[in-house]
């Protein structure tokens, strides 16, 4: 999730149970372009134990290939290659789930890359761009390059996240693809993850925005398919989480108000968890201070603190779109992982 998934947030969601593997915030690559060194900290100062894998969103082939050799003298999992950010001022440089519209550009990229990759290359897609006309073709460029996992977000890119996710063309790529496929889009809950698993015939699934709302998914991902009860999370566990969030993403060069509108971007999936009506939603938004901040949190999440967390997020209570701090990216251009 672009300007989510960092270091810090990566440390959070390590500390409620981590993930298999992590995807950083995508490099974008250009000729003018360096990896930028926020992100590589994210690879080089990790200490969560999980592997991470570097993704890239570009279309220079020479370029693409320059950026992966240079992230392979870091201790990277393997290069990841965006084929799914679904943003307009993405897609309209034919890049990300733009490529979708040329399965030729995407076959030049991939066999470079593998030529240049020595270890795993690893790829992130959506089902199409307009449709799933291109759906073949792409997998079979895939199987054609050797790539070693494939994720796919079962929305087209006009799709955006307005609509149903098609697990069915996730099951068909599963069906067509070589290597594992994990599935992705709207997995809310371990329960959903199982669901969809068991419904598309996929390795495992990759987690985004709901790993900001529930970072213990992950855990009771794990639990769910080990044959336990999930973990119950309380008000009070998520307080304690809000409170972690904001110390560890806390930049002491930012100005307070600065870092509380940062936070609102988290909170604002946090709350479709808390409370049905959105009453904690509609107070978190209007907070400018850290005393403002917390006083809502503990407000609502103290009040009754044994009180469960919602496991799915409530019906109509969702994240306001000018609070998704990039909306176009929080669900797709870069995520954590778990295999059933």
């Amino acid at each position: 999730m672009q300007d989510v998934t960092d270091l810090a947030f990566m440390r959070v969601v390590a500390h409620y149970g981590a993930p298999d593997y992590f995807f950083t915030e995508f490099f974008r690559v250009h000729a003018q372009s360096r990896p930028e060194r926020h992100i590589l900290r994210s690879i080089d100062e990790n200490a969560t134990g999980r592997p991470v894998f570097a993704q890239l969103i570009g279309e220079d082939i020479a370029h693409m290939v320059r950026t992966a050799e240079a992230l392979a003298r870091h201790p990277i999992a393997g290069i990841d290659i965006n084929l799914g950010c679904p943003a307009p001022k993405i897609y309209k440089k034919n890049v990300g789930g733009g490529l979708l519209r040329d399965p030729e550009r995407i076959r030049s990229i991939l066999s470079a890359l593998r030529e240049a990759v020595p270890g795993l290359l690893t790829v992130k897609m959506r089902i199409g761009f307009e449709d799933t006309s291109n759906l073949d073709r792409v997998l079979d460029i895939v199987n054609d390059c050797r790539i070693d996992l494939l994720t796919v977000h079962g929305r087209t890119v006009r799709e955006m996240y307005r609509s149903l996710v098609h697990y069915d063309q996730i099951a068909r790529a599963a069906a067509r693809a070589r290597c594992p496929v994990l599935a992705n889009g709207n997995v809310t809950s371990a329960g959903k993850a199982r669901e969809v698993v068991a419904q598309t015939g996929c390795l495992g699934v990759m987690i985004g925005r709901h790993a900001i709302r529930n970072p213990w998914i992950f855990s009771q991902c794990r639990e769910l398919f080990a044959g336990r009860e999930p973990t119950l999370v309380t008000l009070g566990d998520v307080r304690e989480y809000t409170e972690r969030l904001y110390r560890e993403t806390r930049d002491p060069g930012v100005p307070e108000r600065a870092h509380v509108n940062k936070m609102k971007k988290y909170l604002n999936f946090v709350g479709q968890g808390v409370d049905p009506r959105g009453g904690f939603l509609h107070d978190m938004r209007r907070t400018e201070s850290e005393t403002e901040l917390f006083a809502v949190c503990d407000r609502h999440l103290l009040a009754n603190p044994e009180t469960p967390f919602a496991v799915e997020p409530y019906p109509g209570v969702i994240a306001r779109p000018n609070c998704e701090t990039p909306g176009e990216s929080v669900d797709g251009c870069s995520l954590e992982t778990v295999t059933a």
